[in-house]
């Protein structure tokens, strides 16, 4: 997100980003400096991309696997879901 943020602010003809808010978790591994200020989405001051990772609390966070869903049809091929 930050590096598309970059890049769209330096072309002059962009739109809309498209944005989705990170979960508490995310946010708390990955410090980021990017901000929302008067409905405008804002790159932040921090250097280099403006997101920080912090190792530590990542470590409070169990890898889990998960799988996203396949839509197969009755004769197996996959489908689009």
């Amino acid at each position: 997100m930050a590096a598309a943020l970059h890049l769209d602010s330096e072309i002059h003809n962009f739109g809309i980003p498209e944005y989705m808010r990170h979960g508490d978790a995310t946010n708390a591994v990955f410090i980021q400096s990017f901000r929302f200020d008067d409905g405008y989405l804002h790159p932040g001051d921090m250097p280099g991309l403006g997101v920080d990772y912090d190792d530590e609390d990542a470590s409070t966070f169990p890898y889990q696997s998960a799988y996203s869903p396949v839509n197969r049809l009755q004769d197996g091929t996959v489908h689009d879901w």
